[in-house]
């Protein structure tokens, strides 16, 4: 796989894709998305910069269909709040064409009105332990 075609994606990700400017998978992105797509656990370790974001949103993406519930169907935790709006951000980049809502849930912020956007549901949720746990 040394092309996002031969990953076999939904039309949608390709457009994401090509807005994105991304023309050949990352070594982490290659090794990543086989393994994962298979529904097997998956540790990868990779530089900043590398894409390791987009090697673990991708086939998420890719499996994950259109739904009108309002619970989360996705959760990602990450450790700080910096990396929480970087990852909702880049997330709002790969799923440009699709119809899915993220949202970021961290400390700082009224968590009145994090949890009013959670009730009004959101399919990925991307959060901060302690905020999460509040």
């Amino acid at each position: 796989m040394n092309t996002f075609e031969g990953f076999k994606l939904k039309k949608q990700l390709h457009y994401a894709i090509d807005d994105l400017g991304f023309n050949t998978p990352t070594p982490i992105q290659k090794d990543a998305f086989p393994v994962i797509m298979s529904g097997r656990d998956m540790v990868g370790i990779a530089q900043t910069g590398t894409g390791k974001t987009f090697a673990y949103m991708l086939p998420i993406l890719q499996d994950l269909p259109f739904s009108k519930q309002v619970n989360p169907r996705v959760l990602i935790l990450v450790p700080t709040r910096e990396l929480v709006l970087q990852v909702v951000e880049q997330t709002n980049a790969f799923a440009k064409y699709l119809n899915l809502r993220v949202l970021g849930v961290y400390g700082g912020v009224n968590i009145n009105a994090q949890a009013q956007m959670v009730i009004q549901g959101t399919d990925i949720i991307v959060a901060t332990p302690g905020r999460l746990y509040d």
